[in-house]
């Protein structure tokens, strides 16, 4: 299976196995994807941290060679291989400490898998999932309400979540292989299969980048040299037809968005992080979701995590029109992220920044 098909139909006739086919009943024993950190891996990352802290290195300009390390970076690569070409997710647990603490360790361990790209308009590298609907400000996106997500992609090779508070009341976080969505679509379902592979237009809500127009067209369902690479942009799509020059979706269309967010629903496995955590998921092979949640009255209590996006030199090769939204779509490169003219990136550990 070499390149992507020329005919929808043939793309239509794969089915996908291997390592990055699962579902909630062939994952829910979570001794394979919760990665315990040990006593002597704790304590070298904490190092690296405490001398990051000592030096007063910015936290937007640690690189891999402060966070050396001898001891724990094997087991960070051989996860980093198994996000990329295996089950596609992780979550890696026992760090504790301050915000601060836990936010460089975070970035630090960050360092071993990609490079940090700009998640927003603001060019802002670590991005505060906090609702935010009491101070709102311009802009204020989903993951910034306490509203639930539907199922989605974003824009990097591999997307990270450091949970610092939990919720009141729910806000789990949902995951589902975008393969086993797939053949299951196949088995059932194979016009809206067909639908998905054909041609769609997204909101960039306002991030444009230079010379481009506020949209751009993307396909869920993609093969490229053999891999199969989702983009599963959903909440971009059905946002896109407020935007002139964006034909209405079809009610094939409509219809073939919400078999896919209930296909993943079905498959879908659910967690809910512990301050700590850090979940590592593969875009390219994993959507995710959110559930609504009921937060604490207090605002130093309430539900917080802090993402990353990730630009991995080891990603796989993506479809030629994902140039529009990533810039460079080889592997190797530095890719994905928002790309505005005139914006710096920059790190801010304050979410109302």
């Amino acid at each position: 299976m070499a390149g992507i098909p020329t005919q929808q139909q043939s793309f239509q006739k794969i089915r996908w196995s291997g390592d990055a086919v699962w579902d909630n009943q062939t994952v829910g024993d979570d001794s394979d994807w919760i990665v315990n950190l040990d006593d002597r891996e704790i304590s070298e990352i904490l190092t690296c941290v405490g001398k990051s802290k000592s030096t007063g290195k910015p936290i937007g300009q640690l690189t891999r060679a402060d966070f050396n390390l001898r001891h724990t970076g094997p087991r960070l690569l051989a996860l980093r291989d198994d996000v990329l070409n295996g089950r596609g997710f992780a979550v890696l647990r026992g760090l504790t400490g301050s915000d601060e603490d836990l936010i460089r360790a975070y970035w630090g361990i960050g360092t071993w898998f990609g490079d940090p790209v700009s998640q927003n308009a603001r060019a802002h590298l670590l991005g505060h999932v906090i609702d935010q609907r009491a101070t709102p400000a311009a802009g204020t996106r989903i993951y910034q309400t306490n509203q639930a997500q539907p199922f989605h992609s974003d824009s990097c090779d591999i997307v990270g979540l450091l949970c610092l508070r939990q919720a009141k009341h729910g806000g789990a976080s949902s995951i589902a292989s975008s393969a086993a969505i797939y053949n299951k679509l196949l088995d059932n379902d194979p016009e809206t299969l067909n639908t998905l592979c054909g041609e769609f237009q997204c909101d960039r809500y306002g991030e444009i980048p230079q010379g481009k127009l506020p949209h751009y067209t993307v396909r869920v369902f993609n093969n490229v040299d053999g891999n199969l690479v989702c983009c599963g942009m959903d909440p971009d799509i059905r946002s896109a037809q407020r935007l002139d020059g964006v034909a209405p979706l079809s009610t094939l269309q409509l219809s073939a968005l919400q078999a896919f967010q209930q296909a993943a629903g079905t498959l879908a496995l659910n967690m809910t992080l512990a301050r700590g955590d850090i979940q590592l998921v593969n875009n390219l092979t994993v959507v995710h979701a959110r559930e609504e949640f009921e937060d604490f009255p207090e605002p130093d209590k309430r539900r917080y995590l802090i993402r990353l996006w990730l630009s991995s030199p080891h990603g796989r090769r993506l479809p030629a029109f994902m140039a529009e939204r990533w810039g460079n779509i080889d592997p190797g490169a530095v890719r994905g992220g928002i790309r505005v003219p005139g914006a710096v990136p920059a790190v801010h550990l304050d979410p109302d920044h």
